[in-house]
């Protein structure tokens, strides 16, 4: 067979045993179609890999968004419905039952707390699981457990619309298929957080993560499209076919995803991480003065005659390179083990309690806008249903923009307790604007409204993404680059309790008036503003230090 050239060296099949299938057959493909054909190998993976977990969580919350689509016709007023023909009883008279067209068992006057348990069951389950499937996804191959987490995922969203189709009404028959769902879901976030993780460093992570963290609010507005198309028509096919095609792009990440850079070789070598700083390291050392041709890290007889390249060497050595090099460790440090790490070593990593904490209010108080905006907006406003959902997509949109907008900060900063602090500061004080003016008209409440989306969702995409790849590859590891996953689902297994209590607390708290609502949000944000403080303290701290090093140099 003729080899497939990409770039430097050359990609065949019996260079990649352990490479998914997908990627064999393309490989073995592209020698005989393209047999000159040069490509940069790694920019190559690196954008596949991108591109198959951007789609992959988009497939996950486009199944999480369909029962929140269907409930509406899971109980409603059934005076404005049109009558079908079969429907319509002997003599041409229309039924006289008043919840003729809802859902047993929903057609009854407590729907709203059915519905609801709906959502509880689905949130609980999901928090509650996530701390074991970060466990579980350290110690298996994270393209199997995508993969299947995708397609059981597909099968318990396609299970609900099968209720329809036969007629199922039991009340536990829904329970158990959404705490199912939930329970399967939790295997997407650690898997593709820990997959990027692998694949990109921490050079421009912060925007790499915004930019992708995209992804979910495409998924809830996908979902929402395919599920308002069947909705009024066959509510079961707004879950059978988002349920589907989750099962069949699960099947093509068991086919394509490369979860490890080391299967295909690409894996940056301890080697070239410390001849790359070394050299760093010459050139500036050229720059004051010295010499490096025969000198080490740890410092020569050329630093013996001058201060400032003891200086030099003992700040950006040491320093620099722990930070930066968080996969692999510290170049004086002895390679590390490559087991798991477990639950309480997770927990001891510095700064995994502070953000995880932090995470719980924030997520409480993205979701219960998630919730119950639409909700907020209609009753404050003289809009009908319809066009408050609409409006309330503003919030993802804008969220979209704050998770770009906290990725870039924290990268040019370095920063991101105090990229999420400076956010939350501004989130709390947006809130109260939005509810004391947000109805004074429609363009007013559509920039705060934005903004809220900004401020709030912008922390909360940064700490569920890079912050959260950064504490999984924390240099107190030494090098142990299997702590992601188990990071990742701690800190939003944590984040996903605020999730699951915050829409329970606003139903209660929203009773007594949506005046309550908001300034337990603005609460929440303060407590999760307060809880990085230590971190941000400590960020300050570094930052003055490394300007006193550059200052000496």
């Amino acid at each position: 067979m003729r080899p497939f050239r990409s770039g430097r060296r050359i990609m065949s099949t019996s260079n990649y045993p352990n490479a998914p299938l997908g990627i064999r057959l393309a490989a073995a493909l592209g020698s005989k179609l393209f047999p000159r054909w040069q490509i940069n190998r790694l920019l190559w993976f690196k954008c596949s890999v991108l591109t198959f977990t951007y789609l992959a969580y988009m497939c996950y919350h486009m199944t999480r968004k369909p029962i929140s689509v269907v409930k509406s016709v899971l109980h409603r007023n059934c005076s404005e419905v049109q009558i079908p023909p079969e429907f319509i009883h002997n003599g041409g008279e229309p039924p006289n039952d008043s919840t003729w067209c809802d859902y047993p068992p929903f057609d009854g006057p407590d729907s709203a707390a059915l519905l609801g348990s709906l959502d509880s069951a689905f949130l609980f389950s999901y928090a509650i699981a996530m701390f074991f499937s970060g466990f579980i996804a350290e110690r298996v191959s994270l393209r199997y457990f995508l993969a299947l987490g995708m397609l059981f995922s597909g099968i318990f969203c396609y299970l609900f619309g099968v209720a329809k189709v036969y007629d199922i009404h039991s009340m536990w028959y829904f329970v158990f298929v959404q705490a199912m769902a939930g329970m399967f879901q939790t295997t997407g976030w650690p898997g593709v957080v820990t997959i990027v993780g692998r694949w990109f460093g921490k050079a421009k992570r912060g925007l790499i993560f915004g930019i992708w963290n995209s992804h979910t609010s495409i998924g809830n507005i996908l979902g929402s499209l395919i599920a308002a198309h069947y909705v009024e028509k066959d509510w079961s096919m707004s879950f059978i076919v988002p349920g589907f095609l989750m099962g069949v792009f699960g099947f093509v990440m068991f086919l394509f995803l490369v979860d490890r850079p080391e299967i295909v070789d690409c894996q940056e070598k301890v080697g070239d991480v410390r001849s790359g700083y070394r050299r760093i390291d010459d050139e500036r050392i050229a720059e004051a003065g010295g010499s490096s041709d025969n000198d080490d890290l740890n410092g020569t007889s050329s630093e013996q005659d001058n201060p400032s390249l003891r200086s030099l060497r003992g700040s950006y050595s040491n320093v620099e390179i722990n930070e930066r090099t968080p996969i692999y460790g510290s170049i004086n440090r002895a390679p590390a083990p490559d087991d798991a790490i477990g639950f309480v070593g997770a927990l001891k990593i510095p700064g995994v309690a502070e953000f995880s904490l932090c995470l719980f209010f924030s997520k409480l108080v993205s979701y219960t806008f998630l919730f119950w905006l639409p909700l907020y907006i209609q009753s404050s406003t003289t809009l009908g249903a319809e066009l408050s959902a609409d409006l309330s997509i503003l919030f993802d949109i804008g969220g979209i923009v704050g998770a770009i907008a906290a990725g870039l900060i924290s990268d040019y900063t370095g920063m991101s307790a105090t990229t999420c602090t400076g956010m939350l500061a501004l989130a709390a004080p947006a809130l109260l604007v939005y509810q004391q003016w947000g109805a004074v008209s429609l363009s007013f409440n559509i920039c705060l409204l934005f903004v809220a989306g900004v401020l709030v969702n912008g922390p909360y995409a940064l700490i569920t993404t890079s912050v959260s790849a950064e504490l999984g590859q924390h240099r107190s590891l030494n090098g142990n680059s299997k702590a992601l996953a188990t990071v990742t689902a701690i800190i939003d297994g944590t984040g996903s309790i605020g999730a699951a209590i915050g829409p329970l607390l606003a139903g209660l708290v929203s009773s007594s008036g949506w005046g309550r609502v908001f300034y337990m949000l603005i609460v929440s944000d303060i407590l999760a503003l307060l809880l990085l403080l230590r971190l941000v303290s400590k960020e300050l701290k570094r930052r003055r230090s490394r300007t006193r090093n550059v200052r000496i140099e």
